[in-house]
């Protein structure tokens, strides 16, 4: 994986970063006014990050409109649970 000055995780293109995006969205539990919500490319590295300020990421946006997120984090605990077993 590449490195940037900023430190941060470097994604090839924007669509694999907003990919991560849904997925960090999905896989973690954000308080409201935290978290990524959008993705960037960088000025240092030329890569993508992702980024908790801007505006909210359309991909994203319609993701959480369309209650995919919710839906993706409910199976998931439900893989979880027979994981366990």
């Amino acid at each position: 994986m590449e490195t940037c000055t900023t430190h941060k995780k470097c994604y090839p293109s924007k669509e694999v970063a907003e990919d991560v995006l849904i997925e960090t969205r999905t896989a973690f539990d954000f308080a409201a006014g935290y978290g990524p919500i959008a993705v960037y490319q960088c000025e240092e590295c030329g890569y993508f990050h992702l980024t908790s300020h801007g505006p909210m990421n359309e991909k994203l946006s319609q993701y959480l409109a369309d209650g995919k997120i919710q839906l993706q984090k409910e199976a998931d605990r439900w893989l979880n649970k027979f994981r366990k077993k």
